[in-house]
């Protein structure tokens, strides 16, 4: 179902419809949150808060491309401010554990994208963010440009960076990806 549709219903009563977005988006959001955390459990409370403060403020959805789009950008906002205030507890943004084996094997399966993660552990947290949002999210490069608060070109430089950064890593560790 539309993300939109089902927040719509919940605005007009249907308690069915934030468990609609919850089912629907949850994962993706994590991973994505992720990017920012370095850790899955920060990164599911994170989701969580999203999804509570939509269900709570019943914010307005007035300027966004798509749901997803708002979405996204109400969690990395989130995320933002759990940095801030948890800065002083040095939380490892360079920690090569981002993505656990067991979370990989059951969500993406396919051992070319394990590598690829693995591969993207060791880019700059705004490389992660790029590429997570292009090629797991599928958002447009417009849609990127609304959730992390860049131009489209801004966006388009920086994932053309990413992807060079993203090949000299696979390099390195001797796996060649023709298509990046």
């Amino acid at each position: 179902m539309n993300g939109s549709y089902n927040y719509y219903r919940f605005l007009q009563g249907d308690e069915d419809g934030l468990v609609e977005i919850i089912r629907e988006y949850k994962d993706g959001l994590i991973f994505y949150l992720n990017t920012f955390t370095n850790d899955i459990f920060v990164a599911e409370e994170l989701a969580m808060d999203t999804f509570v403060k939509i269900g709570i403020k019943k914010l307005k959805n007035k300027k966004y491309a798509s749901f997803k789009t708002w979405l996204y950008t109400i969690g990395k906002n989130i995320a933002i401010d759990y940095l801030r205030k948890n800065s002083k507890k040095n939380i490892p943004l360079d920690d090569k554990n981002i993505f656990s084996e067991s979370i990989l094997e059951t969500v993406l399966k396919d051992e070319r994208k394990i590598i690829i993660h693995k591969a993207m552990n060791n880019l700059k947290m705004e490389y992660k963010q790029v590429l997570w949002l292009a090629y797991f999210e599928k958002f447009s490069n417009k849609e990127i440009s609304i959730i992390m608060k860049k131009k489209v070109h801004n966006v388009e430089t920086l994932l053309y960076r990413a992807k060079k950064s993203l090949k000299k890593e696979l390099e390195m560790e001797e796996y060649f990806y023709e298509n990046l």
